[in-house]
Protein backbone atom coordinates (compact mmCIF):
# COMPACT_ATOMS: atom_id res chain seq x y z
CA UNK A 1 0.00 0.00 0.00
CA UNK A 2 1.34 3.42 -0.97
CA UNK A 3 2.22 5.69 1.96
CA UNK A 4 0.06 8.70 1.15
CA UNK A 5 0.33 9.88 4.75
CA UNK A 6 4.10 10.08 4.50
CA UNK A 7 3.94 11.75 1.10
CA UNK A 8 1.81 14.56 2.52
CA UNK A 9 3.61 14.90 5.85
CA UNK A 10 0.79 13.39 7.92
CA UNK A 11 1.17 11.13 10.93
CA UNK A 12 0.55 7.43 10.27
CA UNK A 13 -3.02 6.22 10.85
CA UNK A 14 -4.00 5.70 14.48
CA UNK A 15 -2.84 2.26 15.67
CA UNK A 16 -6.39 1.37 16.79
CA UNK A 17 -7.72 2.13 13.27
CA UNK A 18 -5.08 -0.20 11.82
CA UNK A 19 -6.04 -2.97 14.29
CA UNK A 20 -9.79 -2.51 13.76
CA UNK A 21 -9.36 -2.85 10.00
CA UNK A 22 -8.01 -6.37 10.49
CA UNK A 23 -11.52 -7.29 11.65
CA UNK A 24 -13.88 -4.89 9.87
CA UNK A 25 -14.67 -5.46 6.20
CA UNK A 26 -14.64 -2.37 3.95
CA UNK A 27 -17.93 -0.48 4.24
CA UNK A 28 -19.18 3.09 4.59
CA UNK A 29 -17.15 4.65 7.40
CA UNK A 30 -17.35 7.98 9.22
CA UNK A 31 -14.06 9.43 10.43
CA UNK A 32 -15.11 11.90 13.15
CA UNK A 33 -12.59 14.63 13.85
CA UNK A 34 -10.51 13.61 10.84
CA UNK A 35 -8.06 16.55 11.03
CA UNK A 36 -5.94 16.49 7.86
CA UNK A 37 -7.00 12.94 7.00
CA UNK A 38 -4.39 10.50 8.33
CA UNK A 39 -7.04 7.84 9.07
CA UNK A 40 -9.26 8.67 6.08
CA UNK A 41 -6.41 8.13 3.61
CA UNK A 42 -5.55 4.78 5.19
CA UNK A 43 -9.17 3.62 5.26
CA UNK A 44 -9.77 4.58 1.63
CA UNK A 45 -6.73 2.60 0.53
CA UNK A 46 -8.23 -0.49 2.19
CA UNK A 47 -11.46 -0.07 0.20
CA UNK A 48 -13.62 1.80 2.71
CA UNK A 49 -15.89 4.59 1.45
CA UNK A 50 -14.97 7.39 3.86
CA UNK A 51 -16.89 10.42 5.01
CA UNK A 52 -14.25 12.48 6.82
CA UNK A 53 -15.57 15.27 9.05
CA UNK A 54 -13.92 17.97 11.10
CA UNK A 55 -14.94 21.40 12.42
CA UNK A 56 -11.67 22.94 11.19
CA UNK A 57 -12.12 24.32 7.64
CA UNK A 58 -8.33 24.40 7.05
CA UNK A 59 -8.02 20.71 7.90
CA UNK A 60 -10.89 19.83 5.56
CA UNK A 61 -9.38 22.01 2.81
CA UNK A 62 -6.01 20.25 3.25
CA UNK A 63 -7.66 16.83 2.98
CA UNK A 64 -9.75 17.96 -0.02
CA UNK A 65 -6.53 19.09 -1.70
CA UNK A 66 -5.01 15.61 -1.26
CA UNK A 67 -8.23 13.95 -2.47
CA UNK A 68 -8.23 16.16 -5.57
CA UNK A 69 -4.50 15.75 -6.27
CA UNK A 70 -4.66 11.95 -5.92
CA UNK A 71 -8.09 11.64 -7.61
CA UNK A 72 -9.45 9.64 -4.65
CA UNK A 73 -13.11 8.90 -5.27
CA UNK A 74 -13.73 7.19 -1.93
CA UNK A 75 -13.20 10.09 0.51
CA UNK A 76 -15.75 12.85 1.06
CA UNK A 77 -14.29 15.57 3.32
CA UNK A 78 -16.93 17.71 5.07
CA UNK A 79 -16.91 20.50 7.61
CA UNK A 80 -19.04 19.27 10.51
CA UNK A 81 -19.39 20.40 14.10
CA UNK A 82 -19.49 17.23 16.21
CA UNK A 83 -21.36 19.16 18.94
CA UNK A 84 -24.46 19.04 16.73
CA UNK A 85 -24.77 15.27 17.30
CA UNK A 86 -26.60 14.95 13.99
CA UNK A 87 -24.49 12.75 11.71
CA UNK A 88 -27.29 12.49 9.16
CA UNK A 89 -26.41 9.13 7.55
CA UNK A 90 -25.86 5.51 8.56
CA UNK A 91 -22.47 3.81 8.60
CA UNK A 92 -21.03 0.33 9.07
CA UNK A 93 -18.11 1.80 10.99
CA UNK A 94 -17.75 5.07 12.92
CA UNK A 95 -14.28 5.97 14.17
CA UNK A 96 -13.74 8.70 16.75
CA UNK A 97 -10.10 8.56 17.81
CA UNK A 98 -8.68 11.23 20.15
CA UNK A 99 -11.59 13.56 19.32
CA UNK A 100 -14.12 13.42 22.18
CA UNK A 101 -11.74 15.12 24.59
CA UNK A 102 -11.91 18.31 22.54
CA UNK A 103 -15.68 18.74 22.71
CA UNK A 104 -18.00 20.39 25.21
CA UNK A 105 -18.65 17.87 28.04
CA UNK A 106 -22.37 18.69 27.99
CA UNK A 107 -22.58 17.30 24.40
CA UNK A 108 -20.71 14.00 24.83
CA UNK A 109 -23.77 11.90 25.72
CA UNK A 110 -25.67 13.27 22.70
CA UNK A 111 -22.69 12.62 20.41
CA UNK A 112 -22.35 9.01 21.62
CA UNK A 113 -26.10 8.42 21.29
CA UNK A 114 -26.05 9.79 17.73
CA UNK A 115 -23.06 7.60 16.82
CA UNK A 116 -24.88 4.55 18.14
CA UNK A 117 -28.14 5.46 16.38
CA UNK A 118 -26.31 6.00 13.06
CA UNK A 119 -24.41 2.70 13.18
CA UNK A 120 -25.91 -0.03 11.01
CA UNK A 121 -26.88 -3.30 12.74
CA UNK A 122 -23.71 -5.39 13.03
CA UNK A 123 -21.61 -2.25 12.54
CA UNK A 124 -18.81 -0.92 14.71
CA UNK A 125 -17.87 2.12 16.78
CA UNK A 126 -14.23 2.77 17.62
CA UNK A 127 -13.51 5.36 20.29
CA UNK A 128 -10.20 6.38 21.84
CA UNK A 129 -10.47 9.13 24.45
CA UNK A 130 -8.28 10.50 27.22
CA UNK A 131 -9.14 9.74 30.82
CA UNK A 132 -8.60 11.63 34.05
CA UNK A 133 -8.25 9.26 36.99
CA UNK A 134 -6.97 9.48 40.53
CA UNK A 135 -4.07 7.18 39.66
CA UNK A 136 -3.27 8.98 36.38
CA UNK A 137 -4.46 12.61 36.43
CA UNK A 138 -4.68 13.98 32.90
CA UNK A 139 -1.69 16.29 32.30
CA UNK A 140 -3.50 18.11 29.47
CA UNK A 141 -6.27 20.64 29.90
CA UNK A 142 -8.85 18.90 27.67
CA UNK A 143 -12.47 20.12 27.90
CA UNK A 144 -13.60 16.49 28.40
CA UNK A 145 -12.04 13.34 29.82
CA UNK A 146 -13.57 9.99 30.68
CA UNK A 147 -13.83 8.44 34.13
CA UNK A 148 -13.16 4.73 34.73
CA UNK A 149 -15.90 2.53 33.27
CA UNK A 150 -17.77 5.49 31.74
CA UNK A 151 -17.22 4.56 28.09
CA UNK A 152 -18.00 0.86 28.49
CA UNK A 153 -21.19 1.77 30.39
CA UNK A 154 -22.30 3.93 27.44
CA UNK A 155 -22.17 0.82 25.22
CA UNK A 156 -24.32 -1.54 27.30
CA UNK A 157 -26.04 -4.01 24.98
CA UNK A 158 -23.26 -3.82 22.37
CA UNK A 159 -20.59 -6.51 21.99
CA UNK A 160 -17.34 -5.09 23.37
CA UNK A 161 -14.84 -6.50 20.87
CA UNK A 162 -12.06 -4.59 22.60
CA UNK A 163 -12.09 -2.47 25.72
CA UNK A 164 -9.26 -1.22 27.87
CA UNK A 165 -8.24 1.75 29.96
CA UNK A 166 -4.50 1.69 29.43
CA UNK A 167 -1.67 4.18 29.59
CA UNK A 168 -0.80 5.64 26.22
CA UNK A 169 1.32 8.34 24.64
CA UNK A 170 0.03 11.29 22.65
CA UNK A 171 1.83 11.94 19.35
CA UNK A 172 3.74 14.80 21.04
CA UNK A 173 4.95 12.52 23.83
CA UNK A 174 2.59 13.23 26.76
CA UNK A 175 1.71 10.09 28.75
CA UNK A 176 -1.88 9.66 29.83
CA UNK A 177 -4.55 7.06 30.36
CA UNK A 178 -6.91 6.35 27.46
CA UNK A 179 -10.17 4.46 27.21
CA UNK A 180 -10.20 2.42 24.01
CA UNK A 181 -13.39 0.79 22.80
CA UNK A 182 -14.24 -1.21 19.70
CA UNK A 183 -17.89 -2.21 20.00
CA UNK A 184 -20.21 -4.06 17.61
CA UNK A 185 -23.87 -3.13 17.43
CA UNK A 186 -26.23 -6.07 17.78
CA UNK A 187 -27.37 -7.40 14.40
Amino acid sequence: MEDLNGRYGLNPPHSEIVQACRLIEPCDVLDMGCSSGRNALYLSQLGFKVTAVDANPQAIAALQSIVDREAIGTITPQIYDIHLADIGADYGFIACTVTLMFIDPSRVDAVLADMQRRTLPGGYNLIVCAMDTEQYPCPMNFPFTLQPGELSAAYQGWELVKYNEDLGTMHHGAQLQFATLLARKPG
